[in-house]
């Protein structure tokens, strides 16, 4: 069992954001301590099982948020794919890494065609999504699976998992829980691939398997089938523990296997899954665990943001009948590494003489666009078009039409502060040069006062052609 670290302020990062520093501590409880991807053989007497790791952290790493998102470059890949080309003649490969293949910015042929050899993909990163999917796995559609675990930091979860006659078997559990107990024959139906496990030898096999640990002596593991008791399974080494059974009399459909293990402390776990001896059965996993699996987000995310920004210059030219100006600027220039002054951009960052291509950053534009940019723009040709009908700011707000007018300032005054917290995140999280030189945040929360002033302000001569336009309009 590793060494692992308990909370402590070096917890409060997420994922490696301060890569050279953040590298460090975890090498310190790394069973092998070294730095980016590698591959390890386990050679046993009847065979070598691979397991490759896939360090995607962006080098550099900037802060939380724009460390969301994991990359692999084409150098990167290529040694991936070196290291996938080792492992072909390994029983089996396991992958595994911080980030879910969902999250990795990768150039072609993309990370899960490299890993789609492999048994499974074991990562992190979203973890449980804060509680609402405890269950995240899927299976790629080349029969590789992707195996999320909840997170050690805040709820100690951590996984085991073993090959029984090459036919591969796991389970999450939570640190001081016992007794520890997992089935290694027969094997889930869920988890099951024909084409990377042997899963014929189901059929052929002589005892059901299981493992079984804890603090305090195992005293009994009970085993059941279709709810009919079979009996004690007996000890056979370590934490092995074994029953005779005759698979053919399972030979139809899927059935339920249930174990119940107790120990000298009175502490018990009682774990089951469904298992099918038959060919061509198979279960499905939760479809919405398998969208958030296999959706490439960062692709997702610029086109919407893309989509947001049309949007946005069709309400505009609607209300205005001219173009947009197109704008390219930075979001803000700051502090993105400690000690390491750079630009974000929509498109990506650069800092430290590396460009970090965009990801999260058009996750961020989309909610920037559609929580303050868009309704911010709308309020203004609303109240231009008051304006026009021949009101000022006072006079607007007297014209008995409260139930419309009460729930747009209601609105905008939320939108407003929520752009103003947003101030107050960048300037705890960057610092305050990028706070200063923000014209995504400080400045155009700052601009927006000005522009309400001026629109409600401005002189009403300058509407005459429009005014003249809209009485046409309205009595036509």
């Amino acid at each position: 069992m590793a060494n692992l670290p308990g909370y402590s302020e070096e917890d409060k990062g997420h994922g490696k954001n301060q890569v050279a520093g953040y590298q460090r501590k975890s090498r310190k409880y790394s069973a092998l301590r070294r730095d980016g991807s590698f591959h390890y053989v386990h050679s046993t007497p009847f065979g070598n099982y691979s397991f490759i790791c896939v360090d995607a952290t962006m080098n550099p790493g900037p802060k939380r948020p724009y460390n969301f998102f994991g990359i692999l470059e084409k150098k990167q890949m290529e040694e991936l794919l070196l290291l996938a080309k080792e492992s072909s003649q390994s029983n089996h490969t396991i992958w595994f890494g911080h980030f879910t293949t969902s999250t990795i910015l990768s150039p072609s042929p993309g990370i899960r065609s490299i890993i789609s050899s492999a048994t499974a993909y074991l990562c992190g990163h979203l973890h449980t999504l804060g509680g609402l999917m405890p269950v995240l796995h899927t299976r790629h559609f080349q029969g590789t699976l992707e195996l999320e675990v909840g997170d050690w930091k805040d709820n100690r979860r951590y996984r085991i998992f073993a090959f029984d006659h090459d036919l591969f078997s796991f389970a999450d559990l939570i640190f001081g829980k016992w007794p520890v107990v997992l089935i290694t024959n027969p094997k889930s139906l869920l988890y099951s691939c024909a084409k990377h496990e042997p899963l014929e030898r189901l059929l052929y096999s002589t005892h059901i398997r299981v493992l079984a640990f804890s603090l305090s002596s195992i005293t009994s593991v009970t085993v059941e089938i279709d709810g009919i008791h079979l009996g004690q399974a007996v000890h056979l080494s370590g934490p092995i523990y074994i029953l005779k059974w005759n698979p053919r009399n399972y030979s139809n459909g899927t059935h339920n296997i249930e174990v119940l293990v107790q120990d000298s402390a009175g502490r018990s776990k009682s774990v089951h899954h469904t298992f099918s001896v038959q060919e061509n059965i198979h279960l499905s996993f939760d479809p919405l665990a398998s969208f958030i699996l296999r959706t490439d987000y960062y692709i997702v995310a610029r086109v919407f943001f893309v989509l947001i920004v049309l949007i946005q210059l069709t309400i505009l030219i609607t209300f205005r009948y001219r173009g947009y100006p197109e704008l390219r600027g930075p979001w803000f220039f700051g502090e993105i590494i400690d000690g390491k002054l750079g630009w974000c951009f929509s498109f990506g960052m650069f800092v430290n003489g590396h460009f970090l291509q965009g990801s999260i950053t058009f996750i961020i534009g989309i909610l920037q666009l559609v929580f303050f940019n868009i309704p911010l723009m709308a309020y203004l040709c609303w109240s231009l078009l008051q304006r026009c009908f021949g009101h000022n700011f006072r006079s607007h707000l007297h014209q008995g039409k409260y139930l419309k007018i009460i729930p747009v300032y209601l609105l905008m005054i939320l939108l407003y502060i929520w752009q103003v917290y947003s101030c107050f995140f960048l300037y705890v999280t960057y610092g305050f040069l990028a706070f200063l030189f923000s014209p995504l945040r400080t400045w155009l929360t700052l601009l927006t006062l000005v522009l309400i002033h001026c629109v409600w302000t401005l002189n009403s001569a300058k509407f005459g052609t429009f005014m003249v336009q809209l009485k046409s309009h309205l009595s036509s």
